[in-house]
C-alpha cells in the first residue's frame, strides 16, 4: 500500500468542527498522510433568485481540489447537514465517509468527537465495513435544455411558492401512464431519506438495503392520495402544474432551482452513491430507537390505582 491520502471535510460555522479538523490534519501528516481539507459549503448548491439566471454545475465539479479516486477515505466532521454536503462532493469518486456527529441529531453519522482518534485510527488500519446509500440523479430540462442538475441523499421536494392555492402535479413513473396529485407538493426519497422529511410527511420508514424510491404528497387533497413506494430501477418525470408560475426544488433541504411551466424535472436512481464507513455492523433499527424513539416499549400500568 502507498502513501495515505485521505479528505476532511468540515463544518467551519461549528468551531469545534474547525478545530478538530486542525488537530486531525497534523495527526494524519505525522504518521506519512497526505490529507486535502474542505469545508461542506462545496455541497451545497443555493438557493437561485426568481429574477436571475440559473447556475448550473455539473454533478461531476463539485468536488474539492485534491479530492479524486486515490483518496481513500474522507472524514466528515458536522451534522447531517455536513453529510449531505459531503456525500454530493465525493460520490463522484466513490470515497468513502467516516463520519463524525458535532451536530445535533447525527441520523447519519458513525460516531462522536469522544470517538473520534480511535475511528480514524480504524479507519487508517482498513479496519471498517462499508455501507452503500443508493442517491437520486435530479437533472431540469427547459425546451430539451439541460438547466440545472444535481445530486441527492435524502430527496427531492417539488412545492409552491408561496404556499397558497392548490396545485395539480402531473407525475409519469417509467413506462406508467402520467397521474395528478393534487397537493401543495411532493416528496421523491431515496430509502436513506425516508427518516428525513418523507416521515415527517407520513411516508414510511424503509431500510437502507432495500432497493426502492419513494413518492410521497405533501397535504395532499384526496383521502385517496397516499405515499407510494416503488422500485428504484423506474424513472420518474415531474411536470409543473399550469397555475402556478414559481415553483422551487429543493435537494436535500439546502439547494435548490425555480421552476417554470413548460419544465421538466426527471429524477432517477444515480449511478453514484454514497459509501459510509462503518466501525461494527450497522444496526438500523437499534438507530431509530436511539434517535426517533421507535419501538420503545410502553409504561406499564399499575395493578392497582388507589382513589382519592
Amino acid at each position: 500500500m502507498g502513501v495515505l491520502k485521505a479528505g476532511i471535510i468540515y463544518n467551519d460555522l461549528k468551531p469545534v468542527a474547525m478545530r478538530v479538523a486542525d488537530e486531525l490534519t497534523e495527526k494524519l501528516i505525522a504518521a506519512g498522510a497526505r490529507v486535502y481539507k474542505a469545508t461542506g459549503w462545496g455541497g451545497i448548491l443555493g438557493f437561485p433568485n426568481v429574477n436571475s439566471p440559473v447556475c448550473h454545475t455539473p454533478i461531476e465539479q463539485l468536488a474539492a481540489e485534491g479530492f479524486d479516486e486515490a483518496m481513500q477515505f474522507a472524514i466528515v466532521l458536522g451534522g447531517d447537514g455536513t453529510v449531505l454536503a459531503a456525500a454530493r462532493q465525493v460520490a463522484p469518486f466513490d470515497i468513502p465517509l467516516l463520519t463524525i456527529n458535532t451536530g445535533h441529531m447525527g441520523f447519519l453519522t458513525e460516531g462522536y468527537l469522544n470517538q473520534v482518534t480511535p475511528a480514524v485510527e480504524a479507519a487508517i488500519r482498513g479496519q471498517f465495513l462499508l455501507e452503500d446509500r443508493s442517491m437520486l440523479e435530479v437533472k431540469v430540462f427547459r425546451e430539451e435544455r439541460l438547466i440545472w442538475e444535481a445530486l441527492a441523499l435524502n430527496e427531492a421536494v417539488l412545492h409552491k411558492e408561496p404556499l397558497s392555492g392548490m396545485c395539480h402535479f402531473e407525475i409519469t413513473i417509467g413506462r406508467h401512464n402520467a397521474v395528478d396529485i393534487a397537493a401543495d407538493g411532493v416528496i421523491v426519497a431515496t430509502p436513506t431519506g425516508s427518516t428525513a422529511y418523507a416521515l415527517s410527511a407520513g411516508g414510511p420508514v424503509v431500510t437502507p438495503d432495500v432497493q426502492v424510491l419513494q413518492l410521497i404528497p405533501i397535504c395532499p387533497h384526496s383521502l385517496a392520495s397516499r405515499g407510494l413506494v416503488f422500485a428504484d430501477t423506474e424513472s420518474l418525470v415531474l411536470h409543473p402544474p399550469t397555475n402556478h408560475n414559481h415553483l422551487i426544488l429543493t435537494l436535500d433541504g439546502n439547494s435548490g432551482c425555480y421552476i417554470k411551466h413548460g419544465d421538466q424535472v426527471r429524477i432517477r436512481r444515480s449511478r453514484f452513491r454514497t459509501r459510509l464507513i462503518r466501525l461494527q455492523p450497522p444496526e438500523f433499527f437499534a438507530l431509530l430507537r436511539e434517535k426517533l424513539g421507535w419501538g420503545l416499549p410502553h409504561i406499564a400500568k399499575p395493578d392497582s390505582v388507589e382513589l382519592p
